[in-house]
């Protein structure tokens, strides 16, 4: 947990330019509409190494900003071990990613890893979809089941912790 901040949020995907920082940045702007930003510590990070430094995806980009959401200030970056005692939620976008989070998993911090789209339970899917190799609709839908997570995410939180 990150110091006075009661509840910290780390999201993944496979590279950390597409669909996590997309999460990170509509929980972000979730988050600081509902004034609590002083209260969630919200990251991404890519289980793969691939585009460590780079920027989101310029589509993943494009289609969040059309929301009024700013992902250009993120930088890739691959999740690690640490993270797991660093952040209380670390939440994969599907199950390749789960899988992968599973191995590097200390075993007493497994109850921390989940499926982002269990907060989503409306949502027809249990995975995010990786638009990287499709078209620009591709974005527009992980956007809106991301939507649909931060909500329940925020929602689950607020509860929680108090909120």
């Amino acid at each position: 947990m990150t110091e006075n901040v009661p509840v910290s949020v780390l999201f993944v995907c496979m590279g950390n330019i597409c669909r996590s920082p997309t999460a990170q940045g509509v929980f972000e702007y979730l988050v600081e509409n509902e004034g609590l930003s002083g209260h969630i510590h919200i990251d991404s990070a890519g289980t793969h190494a691939y585009h460590i430094g780079e920027t989101p995806d310029n589509r993943a980009m494009e289609a969040a900003s059309r929301r009024g959401i700013d992902l250009s200030t993120q930088r890739a970056r691959r999740v690690g071990e640490v993270d797991f005692q660093r952040f209380d939620l670390v939440l994969a976008m599907d199950g390749d990613n789960y899988h992968d989070l599973l191995a590097i998993c200390p075993a007493d911090q497994s109850g921390k890893l989940r499926l982002f789209l269990e907060f989503a339970p409306q949502a027809e899917t249990r995975e995010v979809p990786d638009p990287y190799y499709g078209g620009g609709t591709g974005f527009e839908r992980v956007l809106d089941l991301v939507e649909q997570a931060a909500r329940g995410l925020l929602a689950e939180i607020r509860q929680q912790y108090g909120l």
